[in-house]
């Protein structure tokens, strides 16, 4: 568990930056195609969707779209001392906010796509994930680039491990039936609009 001293660090938020809300209602308005909703997600959902994770045997944990961070601080919670989490934005401005609010040492903001996540996560030092998590609107992508991270996603991560992904719509599944044979569903009707919910796992 991260100590008191770092709970602090990663909760507090610079003079001048915007509130997380705000921060997320910018990039929405900036970049519509990229962000899944205007709003972050729920409480319900991120226990939810974080909730088969077996945090024991995870050392690296890759988000892809954390905006504001809204599932960051939930995993950083949950992580082991000696894990780490990378997080994956096209959009600048939300690595940035990143960098000024989350000071944990365990956390890495990177500005890039999601379909380099296998030459991401080898920049890091690691040469797999255990537990990779989106939000990213599949549907909306450009052609293309949906397809290409569902491959780089399941060659990433470890046997055993899953790719959790959390969408609006269920059009979602096309993108991961092709590379994922077990693919577990369920629904957060408490989310604003209510969300899909995948645990795409490889055997």
């Amino acid at each position: 568990m991260p100590s008191p001293t770092t709970a602090a660090r990663r909760n507090s938020r610079p003079a001048g930056v915007p509130s997380p809300v705000a921060m997320f209602f910018q990039g929405f308005l900036k970049h519509p195609v990229m962000v899944g909703s205007i709003i972050p997600s729920s409480d319900k959902l991120i226990r939810k969707m974080l909730g088969p994770v077996d945090w024991s045997t995870c050392k690296l944990f890759v988000e892809y779209g954390p905006g504001v961070g809204t599932f960051c601080r939930p995993i950083l919670e949950r992580m082991a001392p000696d894990a780490t989490l990378i997080a994956i934005d096209t959009n600048a401005d939300f690595i940035r906010y990143l960098d000024h609010t989350i000071t944990d040492s365990r956390f890495v903001a990177v500005e890039g796509s999601a379909a380099d996540v296998e030459q991401i996560v080898r920049d890091h030092g690691h040469d797999h994930a255990d537990y990779v998590l989106s939000g990213l609107p599949f549907s909306t992508l450009p052609a293309g680039v949906g397809p290409a991270i569902g491959a780089a996603t399941h060659r990433v991560i470890r046997p055993g491990g899953a790719f959790l992904v959390y969408q609006f719509s269920p059009k979602v599944k096309d993108f991961l039936t092709p590379h994922f044979e077990r693919i577990d569903h369920d629904m957060e009707w408490w989310n604003v609009p209510p969300a899909q919910l995948y645990w795409a796992w490889k055997d």
